[in-house]
C-alpha cells in the first residue's frame, strides 16, 4: 500500500513539473514533440496565451496549437487524427538554436514565394532562396 501511495505522489510531482515546464515556454523557444503516427516535430514557439502554445514545425511549416496545461495538440492529416505531445523543452545550444531559426526562415521564404506565384515550380524558388 505504501508503494502505491509513493507512486501516486511521484506521478503528481511529475505532472506538476510538466505543467511548470509548459508554462515556462516563451515565444522564440524551440521544443520537441512526438506524434502518435511516429512523427518527430521540432517546433518554434510563435505565440503563447493563457491556454495555448502556438508553434510552427521547423521542417514542414505546419502550425500546431498545443494545450498549455497538457502539452497536447490535435493534428489532422488527410482526415486522420493524430495527437502531438510535447516531450522535451530542454533549451538547445545557442548555435543549434540559430541554425533551427535559419531553417525555419528558409522554409517560410519558400512558402511565401510559392504563394506569390503558385504556378512557378518550387525548384526555381528554392534556387532563388538558396543564394
Amino acid at each position: 500500500m505504501n508503494a502505491s501511495l509513493a507512486f501516486g505522489k511521484a506521478e503528481a510531482r511529475d505532472m506538476a513539473d510538466r505543467e511548470t515546464a509548459l508554462k515556462n515556454i516563451a515565444v522564440g523557444d524551440i521544443f520537441h514533440a512526438s506524434a502518435t503516427n511516429g512523427a518527430s516535430l521540432l517546433c518554434l514557439t510563435m505565440l503563447v496565451t493563457e491556454s495555448t502554445i502556438q508553434a510552427r514545425n521547423v521542417a514542414t511549416q505546419i502550425i500546431y496549437d498545443f494545450d498549455r496545461r497538457t502539452g497536447i495538440a490535435d493534428w489532422y492529416v488527410f482526415s486522420r487524427h493524430y495527437l502531438c505531445t510535447v516531450d522535451s523543452v530542454a533549451p538547445l545550444p545557442a548555435d543549434i538554436h540559430e541554425i533551427m531559426l535559419q531553417l525555419d526562415r528558409k522554409g517560410r521564404e519558400s512558402e511565401y514565394c510559392h504563394a506569390e506565384d503558385p504556378d512557378r515550380p518550387l525548384d526555381s524558388w528554392r534556387r532563388i532562396i538558396d543564394r
